[in-house]
């Protein structure tokens, strides 16, 4: 199980807060075909699985009305135009997963980082 992993020369691991840069293809059979935007997603690195190609990693973050929002991304992916890591959180986590944080208030949540920070001094 991993708990780092590197997307174009960027170092995070599951429990780091992340930004995601995503490349949308705007299509459809308008003028504006062809068009794309860049669509960004920001959360907490909950799990990283796979090897090799097949490796992806998930990232959870609370949207409106306090509804959880999870996506999963292929780490080789061409869509995802780079990974901009906000916070890390990687030294308080514990585990390779962080599926148990889905129950937990964010309050709770920001314990990682709490964690993490009194470990880095």
């Amino acid at each position: 199980m991993a708990i780092i992993t590197t997307h174009k020369e960027v170092q995070f691991g599951v429990g780091d807060a992340v930004v995601v840069h995503l490349a949308i293809q705007e299509g459809g059979q308008s003028a504006q075909a062809g068009k794309t935007r860049t669509q960004v997603f920001e959360g907490t690195v909950i799990s990283i699985k796979g090897r090799g190609r097949g490796k992806s990693f998930t990232v959870r973050r609370i949207g409106s009305a306090k509804v959880g929002i999870e996506r999963i991304f292929p780490l080789v992916s061409n869509a995802i135009e780079k990974v901009v890591v906000k916070r890390r959180g990687r030294e308080g986590v514990r585990h390779a997963k962080l599926y148990y944080i889905r129950e937990k208030p964010k309050k709770e949540i920001e314990k990682i980082y709490s964690r993490a920070s009194r470990r880095a001094l």
